[in-house]
């Protein structure tokens, strides 16, 4: 049975890049992402891979903790990451599973048996402090990730998490947000002091609250 929204994000201990980890335990009070690659040596992941390691200060500016996992064995990981680093001009610091086993691609669900027995789909999952997962991307094997796109997800979950607001299309950190229909406009003008702009009775926007 595949994973949903809201599921406990399930737990696995592996032998990664940087030692063996306890999945919630790597992850202790923090956010998580953890996305697959079909394999290593493959162009697309490499450019994904060496961008997530560009983005480092800003997954860890929100307190987020990143892991990759591929089905190829740690060997091939430590070769692989050498030529991440020296054709992204980077330095991949962040754990890359080895899945040899296929354990955690199949708690997962990362195998598609429509492309392949082996060679898992590029997913990508957002797991909260809770261990419940946030959000899941699954994107076909030709098509890059967009990790701005990530970044503004995990922006969008961490307010919505800690204030009764959600955010609008194409929403990017610091725009106004909308007030949740759970909330009364009465009890939103107390609620959000910086202001409540009513465009329909079901559609009212505040400044993002946390600024």
């Amino acid at each position: 049975m595949s994973l949903r929204l809201g599921d406990t994000a399930p737990n696995f201990k592996a032998q990664t890049t940087i030692g063996e980890v306890d999945f919630h335990e790597y992850l202790g009070n923090s956010w998580g992402v953890l996305f697959s690659h079909p394999a290593d040596y493959t162009p697309v992941c490499t450019t994904e891979l060496g961008r997530t390691a560009q983005l480092g200060e800003e997954f860890a500016k929100r307190n987020v903790k990143v892991l990759a996992v591929s089905v190829d064995p740690l060997d091939k990981h430590q070769g692989w990451v050498n030529d991440i680093n020296e054709t992204q001009n980077t330095t991949v610091n962040f754990p890359i599973i080895a899945d040899a086993d296929r354990n955690v691609a199949t708690l997962y669900d990362m195998i598609h048996p429509n492309a392949s027995a082996t060679a898992t789909v590029r997913s990508l999952f957002i797991i909260g402090p809770d261990k419940a997962v946030k959000l899941i991307i699954t994107y076909p094997a030709s098509t890059g990730r967009n990790f701005v796109e990530v970044l503004r997800v995990i922006d969008s979950l961490q307010l919505t998490a800690n204030h009764s607001v959600a955010t609008p299309a194409d929403w990017k950190h610091g725009e106004d947000v909308i007030v949740v229909p759970a909330v009364s406009t009465e009890d939103a003008i107390q609620k959000f002091p910086k202001g409540v702009k009513v465009v329909k009775p079901y559609l009212r926007y505040t400044p993002q609250p946390d600024l």
